[in-house]
């Protein structure tokens, strides 16, 4: 179940990154609260996740899925670049991600 908890507050974060562009600044106030509360929720998740996960682990994977996610839609949505770099780094997170699941 941890697992589960940790994998929702990755894909949180996901949208608490993508929900900060549009608080232009912070300038915004409708933004802005979802923005905080996206974040909230993310690191609330997190904790619940790290109750019976290490510390470590928790927060590497939550961070891992974020910047896949974030990269990810960086590219569909605002078409960011992809090159073999890129795509090489995330390959190498997931990888990352899954190596700490199966060992842990």
């Amino acid at each position: 179940m941890s697992w589960a908890v940790l994998i929702l507050a990755g894909l949180v974060e996901v949208a608490w990154s993508q929900s900060i562009k549009p608080t232009q600044n912070f300038t915004r106030p409708v933004p802005t609260l979802v923005c905080l509360a996206l974040m909230a929720a993310a690191v609330w998740l997190l904790s619940q996740a790290m109750n019976t996960l290490p510390v470590g682990t928790a927060y590497a994977v939550f961070t891992g899925i974020g910047a896949v996610g974030a990269i990810g839609l960086g590219i569909v949505l605002h078409g960011d670049p992809v090159s073999v770099g890129r795509a090489a780094a995330l390959t190498l997170i997931v990888g990352g991600i899954v190596l700490a699941r199966i060992t842990t």
